[in-house]
């Protein structure tokens, strides 16, 4: 059995050399600021998983505000870490203040992750009966003078019989917008798996009819 080759990308061992060193810091500020033993080493955990959590509801797509809110907030947190062990303060002597914000931080942790975890759902994942919903009613047929006439004549009568070549009825008409979210289903399905994604799929995620999911194929082709 042969051995797969190993492959070192330069970026990520950038990231992970990167992660190994804010890491660290956090852990080194959580421990100065009198959180000893297991506890240090959950604040670094706690502030990437908010990273995570928070950089995962921007690629999502939807509204953006709390994504990057706690993104920041993150962000500041781990950024305030590496500063804060590089000699910009006395860690022997950590300030009130300092000891307060590291107390407090798996509260504001727990109350973001919940926040992203729990916000608004997935555009994929919202409901498609108003997108299904005409946008008017047809106007009311008025009657016209053959079937106003209780005894219409045979030459009336074979004038309204359609010809025999007459084109078939039209396809199931797809609002836009229904297309446009279709489309973006389509997209993230082909960035995630690499391969178009078919019917019986673009009519599962969107919750559709089979008709209606085989005409929204059609024009996506």
């Amino acid at each position: 059995m042969r051995a797969l080759p190993v492959r070192l990308d330069a970026v990520l061992v950038q990231a992970l050399i990167a992660a190994a060193l804010s890491f660290a810091h956090l852990h080194d500020l959580a421990s100065a600021a009198g959180q000893q033993g297991w506890k240090a080493w959950a604040y670094p955990v706690s502030v990437d998983l908010l990273l995570v959590a928070a950089w995962r509801r921007l690629r999502a797509g939807g509204p953006k505000a709390a994504g990057w809110c706690w993104f920041l907030v993150a962000l500041t947190a781990s950024l305030g870490a590496n500063v804060a062990t590089a000699g910009m303060l006395d860690l022997g002597s950590v300030p009130a203040w300092l000891r307060i914000l590291v107390a407090g931080w798996p509260a504001v942790a727990f109350l973001g992750g919940t926040l992203l975890a729990h916000g608004a759902p997935r555009p994929e994942e919202r409901p498609t009966a108003a997108l299904l919903a005409p946008a008017s009613a047809p106007p009311a047929s008025t009657p016209n003078a053959a079937e106003t006439d209780p005894t219409p004549s045979l030459a009336a009568a074979e004038s309204q019989v359609p010809p025999a070549s007459s084109a078939p009825a039209p396809s199931t008409a797809v609002p836009p917008a229904l297309v446009a979210l279709a489309r973006k289903v389509a997209d993230e399905h082909r960035v995630r798996t690499g391969t178009v994604i078919d019917t019986s799929t673009l009519r599962a995620r969107l919750g559709v009819p089979l008709p209606l999911a085989e005409a929204i194929a059609t024009q996506l082709t």
